[in-house]
């Protein structure tokens, strides 16, 4: 079924364990679920007709070039720019079709390689290698840069410095939360299914929970109710921490919702809770000018 770009903005009506011991088996559970197609090829196909898109390549905090895909709506604009993270998967064709519907909402997109230092997940089948062989030797310091420097290359590119966003789905998920706590300039988050605790290591030294009080930007974090991945105690240990600390967020739960329910080339894709959190993704970054 292809899926109208007009769709994804229309309102449908949706809801409003223990730490650090969960992130192991139950996480590859999750991931696990839904095996991606090697190519992560959309069920909603977004044409790039009408827009300026293409790969770029940005050097990133560490110095070393970072390949990107970018789009944007044709003008000279500036534009509002969104920063979008990946899966565990990386930069196919799931990620850049979001950045092609985030452009077609008049935003900038751009999704960075965050893994092209440590490999290239499309060339790997087994999820519990991609993991432990590319993604667990991703550094969060070295993921922030180059952030960093896509937001810089936006500003420079037709981006508005001033109207900055990120959305990640899953792993990119927990790198919004993260974002959301290391950018004071950034306007908004929008985090899917973002793992939100699990084990410190040098790589991953501190989690959404531990950071609470250190967010900057409002966040929105939408989470399914039967995801194996991430236990709802998290989601609510987080919730009270975002209240106590008095920070701007608000954390939605579709309660029939598992894993990457917006993840449209997966078995775990379900297309009411993912539209209704995308038009609740659109919503959030408007009211709050971006």
């Amino acid at each position: 079924m292809l899926v109208k770009d007009s769709d994804l903005d229309s309102p449908v009506p949706g809801l409003p364990l223990s730490r650090r011991t969960f992130a192991g088996t139950s996480l590859a559970a999750g991931f696990a679920a839904a095996v991606r197609p090697a190519l992560g090829q959309s069920v909603i196909q977004t044409s790039a007709e009408g827009l300026k898109a293409g790969d770029i390549a940005v050097r990133g905090g560490d110095g070393i070039p970072v390949r990107a895909y970018w789009v944007q709506p044709l003008g000279k604009g500036p534009f509002p720019t969104v920063l979008v993270v990946s899966e565990i998967f990386g930069l196919h064709e799931y990620i850049r079709d979001i950045c092609r519907r985030l452009a077609r909402q008049g935003y900038q997109a751009i999704a960075p390689n965050v893994f092209q230092r440590q490999g290239d997940p499309s060339t790997v089948s087994s999820v519990a290698e991609i993991q432990s062989g590319i993604v667990a030797r991703v550094p969060d310091l070295q993921v922030l840069g180059d952030l960093d420097a896509c937001a810089a290359w936006a500003a420079a590119n037709g981006g508005d410095p001033g109207r900055l966003g990120i959305t990640g789905f899953c792993w990119g998920g927990r790198i919004a939360w993260l974002y959301a706590a290391h950018n004071p300039q950034l306007r908004a988050a929008v985090a899917w299914y973002g793992r939100l605790d699990g084990v410190s290591t040098e790589n991953t030294p501190r989690h959404p929970v531990d950071l609470a009080a250190s967010i900057y930007a409002p966040v929105l974090g939408l989470y399914g109710g039967k995801d194996q991945a991430i236990p709802l105690a998290d989601v609510e240990t987080l919730r009270e921490g975002l209240a106590r600390a008095g920070r701007r967020a608000e954390l939605v739960v579709y309660p029939e919702a598992g894993h990457a329910f917006h993840a449209d080339y997966r078995p775990s894709y379900r297309s009411d809770d993912a539209m209704d959190g995308w038009r609740r993704m659109l919503a959030w970054f408007r009211s709050h000018q971006l």
